[in-house]
């Protein structure tokens, strides 16, 4: 190592011009890259909520909204089949179909009446409607095929739904058991039209006579094509124990 490397006068040489602006570029590019990664001050842009998005309530109120989105269901389906029913409907048939319906629209209007109207309002736009599109109505079979769907739903859904409500003596629970076993009822009517016997056939009963359950989950994944372009969300919802 040279001597001149240890001198004090050597260290205190001036830098000169060229250096001192080598020196000063480097600094402000460190200062620049520095305040750019660690002092951003940009504001994100805000994630705007989906406006066909729509949660239901949680506990028992967000329980109650689905059994009145099944009711609904149904009531909208019944309703099209006594305005235009099936031209190979007999008669018994027909008349069957509009004592269903005028079981549904009471039950739907009876849930209706225990609803806040402030939440409804707020949960649901005024065009939101059950689709009846992907349904062929226009046959007996279409239509018996659409009636037994959602009548399955719901004999599936009050066994389960029903013991989730937060008390045995809620209004809102004693309710959904008195309807239980019309539900019940009903789909098994529908069964017996399409194919007689087969309201206890083993895609809804067990081999202990139980129905099969469905939960939440299934049933609104069973109605989310019906209810587009919303979606209904039941993330906040009880969840059964298995």
């Amino acid at each position: 190592m040279s001597e001149h490397s240890h001198s004090p006068a050597w260290r205190a040489q001036p830098l000169g011009r060229r250096g001192f602006l080598r020196v000063s570029a480097a600094s402000a590019a460190t200062v620049a890259l520095v305040a750019a990664t660690g002092c951003d001050t940009s504001t994100p842009t805000p994630e705007l909520p989906d406006p066909h998005l729509l949660p239901l309530p949680a506990d028992d109120n967000g329980l109650f909204y689905q059994t009145y989105l099944l009711a609904l269901a149904k009531s909208t389906l019944y309703q099209k089949v006594v305005e235009t029913p099936p031209a190979d409907l007999t008669a018994p048939e027909r008349a069957l179909f509009l004592n269903m319906y005028d079981h549904e629209v009471a039950y739907r209007e009876l849930l209706r009446y225990y609803l806040d109207p402030a939440l409804t309002a707020q949960l649901f736009p005024t065009d939101f409607a059950f689709n009846l599109s992907s349904f062929t109505l226009s046959t007996r079979a279409g239509l018996l095929a659409a009636a037994q769907k959602l009548e399955d739903l719901a004999a599936a859904f009050y066994p389960v739904i029903i013991p989730l409500f937060s008390s045995a003596a809620s209004y809102q629970r004693q309710l959904l058991l008195k309807a239980s076993s019309v539900q019940a009822r009903h789909a098994a009517v529908v069964r017996d039209l399409l194919v007689p016997g087969s309201f206890a056939n083993d895609d809804v009963v067990d081999a202990a006579g139980q129905l099969l359950p469905k939960t939440p989950v299934e049933v609104n994944a069973a109605l989310a094509p019906f209810f587009a372009p919303y979606v209904i969300s039941v993330a906040s919802l009880p969840v059964p124990v298995v």
